[in-house]
């Protein structure tokens, strides 16, 4: 069923709004998957926040204008899918992981940071951790060096055979002599 001008219209708006929002695009063909596993798709592409979209080229090539996503509108031909996300990976992550699964879902594209990727790019973009696993990361490097200190002081003061538990035991000892 074709859009009206106005439809055609609200569709560029929302795909602009999702544009605005955005960090990364991937495009991928999806010829001969079933309804089935695009509802998959979609659904893990929800649960990732990723807005994945079938759109017609033409409407796909307006809502990109004047966008950092500009840069991949020659790569807009064909049945598309279009993945879009504020996260940096999501997109990529959420499509690969699919295409790997389904060797029917192509990916054909993707820009990032105002640069087009091919297919290698998008998988490369794929491969680096998401946002928490990379802060979860740099808190365990921030953590280790304190964490070895502590062990060094534990070593040493169990060497010398004081520690916190001497050191708590030796007033006690020496408070019923005094009085």
């Amino acid at each position: 069923m074709s859009l009206n001008r106005t439809e055609k219209a609200a569709v560029i708006e929302d795909v602009k709004a999702q544009v605005v929002k955005s960090q990364t695009l991937v495009m991928a063909e999806y010829r001969g998957t079933t309804v089935a596993e695009i509802t998959k798709l979609r659904k893990n592409a929800r649960e990732q926040g990723v807005y994945l979209h079938v759109l017609k080229n033409t409407l796909a090539r307006r809502a990109v204008a004047g966008s950092p996503f500009e840069v991949v509108a020659g790569e807009m031909s064909g049945p598309l899918m279009y993945g879009f996300s504020a996260d940096a990976v999501a997109a990529a992550k959420v499509i690969n992981e699919f295409a790997k699964t389904n060797d029917k879902l192509v990916i054909k594209a993707g820009a990032f940071d105002g640069k087009a990727l091919d297919k290698a790019g998008v998988s490369a973009l794929a491969s680096i951790p998401s946002r928490e696993v990379l802060l979860a990361q740099i808190a365990g490097l921030l953590n280790s060096p304190v964490a070895g200190f502590a062990r060094v002081l534990a070593a040493v003061s169990a060497k010398k055979g004081g520690g916190a538990d001497a050191a708590s035991d030796a007033p006690a000892a020496e408070a019923p002599a005094a009085a």
